[in-house]
């Protein structure tokens, strides 16, 4: 159906008037008798009969009028969606359940009159194209890039290292720890199966491994956090890294622990990314909510750990 025969006949039955309606569209009264003529032939029906006074609608008319309306709203909400300067603010996380999608959440409930459109896309490369090309305003991504350059106009700044806890069932060997230290976890497997090869949080728990000694296990489907949590419960083996802010509810009965991980404490480097022109409006609100919840506060304790790559990629931002 064409959209500007529709807005066209719409804007008759406002006015009452063929003549009217070119003024309001800027068009020819001969332009908007075609458009509404092409519309009826389209429709197979008559939607306005001229009269002295002008143009009424038909039974048909009435009927139509009220759907060519929510036409009309659908396809603004469809172009304001996409639209720059006008669409929601996008952001992209690594998962909708981990621990900046909980940030995402607060600061939309500090300032609800922001409208969040929140995707998940597949790396860190597809996230940076897109902050280039317009179509992302921001993202949360770990800046494992060591003696490179961010792409021109790419700005990053750290928000947040989240130590990590190590999250076993009641049978592990460590389910009665008060704390763990990673030398400790040397020779236990600590599975991992939603590592995928090449993206960022697998660089940084391959860095990890190879500091400690550990032993990363990401063998087997990734089926999810659920089927995660019933493997990690039933194992005396098997554990899992989890963030500290990662929400997670498990079912009553499995009796789960997280254990801090200490001396030294890993903290997984939280970067928010974005294009230096982007202008979008909120995207100064996110950075400033951002910068005041618990700022990268691991990085200034002793006795923490992060990757050679994210120190570097902390000192370039300095």
């Amino acid at each position: 159906m064409d959209l500007n025969a529709v807005r066209t006949f719409v804007a008759v039955a406002g006015t009452g008037q063929f003549q009217k309606a070119a003024v309001d569209l800027a068009l020819t009264q001969q332009a908007v008798s075609k458009r509404i003529a092409a519309l009826e032939r389209d429709l197979g029906v008559r939607l306005l009969t001229r009269t002295a006074r002008g143009a009424e609608l038909t039974v048909d008319g009435q009927a139509f009028l009220p759907h060519a309306r929510a036409l009309l709203t659908a396809e603004e909400r469809a172009a304001a969606a996409v639209r720059p300067g006008s669409r929601a603010l996008r952001v992209d996380v690594i998962g909708r359940r981990l621990s900046l999608a909980g940030a995402l959440r607060d600061f939309h409930r500090a300032h609800p009159e922001i409208a969040l459109d929140v995707v998940t896309l597949p790396s860190a490369e597809v996230a940076v194209a897109a902050l280039r090309d317009g179509t992302l305003d921001a993202t949360f991504r770990a800046v494992t890039m060591p003696g490179q350059r961010l792409p021109d106009g790419i700005a990053a700044v750290p928000v947040l290292d989240e130590p990590l806890r190590l999250f076993t069932g009641p049978g592990h060997a460590f389910a009665g720890a008060d704390a763990v230290t990673p030398a400790r976890l040397a020779g236990h497997r600590i599975w991992m199966p939603g590592n995928a090869p090449g993206t960022e949080w697998a660089a940084y728990y391959e860095a990890l491994a190879d500091d400690f000694g550990l032993t990363i296990d990401t063998i087997g489907p990734n089926f999810g956090v659920e089927a995660l949590i019933d493997t990690i419960a039933a194992s005396p083996t098997l554990a899992t890294f989890l963030g500290e802010r990662t929400p997670l509810v498990w079912p009553s009965g499995y009796d789960m622990r997280l254990i801090p991980v200490r001396d030294p404490m890993p903290v997984y480097p939280h970067f928010l990314l974005w294009h230096t022109g982007n202008p979008h409006p909120a995207l100064a609100p996110l950075r400033a909510y951002l910068a005041g919840i618990q700022p990268h506060r691991a990085r200034e304790e002793a006795g923490t750990w992060r990757p050679g790559w994210a120190r570097d990629a902390e000192a370039a931002e300095g």
